[in-house]
């Protein structure tokens, strides 16, 4: 499968894969031969544009739809344990989201591309929404990242 080139790529995606590879959320630093045990899971893989206003433009159905390809062959390969989805429009690629409070501090078991694994949502690291920084999303996403961390597949990066 190839690769988007990098300047293809939102910064704050790449920041919070850079977090997330040094370990900042989880307190695991994944070792390259452990990848596939959990994948976090963007419903776009590239960067969408801006809007007219300036601010980052939401990806139309069709853009979302034509990614989902993308999605589905990196589980088809890694067959990970745990998807990570980080945000609203991943997290419905998923599960119904139409409450964060719902979804976020919660675990499902799903089945797609041919393999079942467990689902953890986080909200989006986005500096426009407060939601992740005030009640109840700061004690949801506390939840959520404690279920991340005691998932055996987090436990297992951080024994190998």
């Amino acid at each position: 499968m190839p690769s988007l080139p990098a300047h293809a790529i939102d910064a704050r995606l790449r920041r919070h894969n850079r977090e997330r590879r040094n370990g900042r959320w989880t307190g695991a630093r994944p070792k390259r031969t452990s990848i596939a045990a959990a994948l976090c899971a963007y419903c776009c893989r590239c960067f969408p544009g801006k809007n007219s206003s300036g601010s980052d433009r939401v990806p139309s159905p069709d853009e979302i739809r034509n990614c989902s390809s993308w999605m589905d062959e990196e589980i088809r390969i890694l067959k990970p344990r745990l998807v990570i989805p980080v945000g609203r429009l991943a997290i419905t690629q998923f599960v119904e989201c139409a409450n964060l409070e719902k979804v976020i501090g919660c675990k499902f078991r799903v089945h797609r591309a041919g393999h079942v694994f467990d689902l953890i949502p986080l909200p989006h690291p986005s500096g426009v929404s407060p939601w992740h920084k005030i009640s109840p999303g700061k004690e949801l996403l506390k939840r959520a990242l404690t279920l991340i961390a005691r998932h055996p597949a987090i436990r297992e990066l951080r024994t190998n």
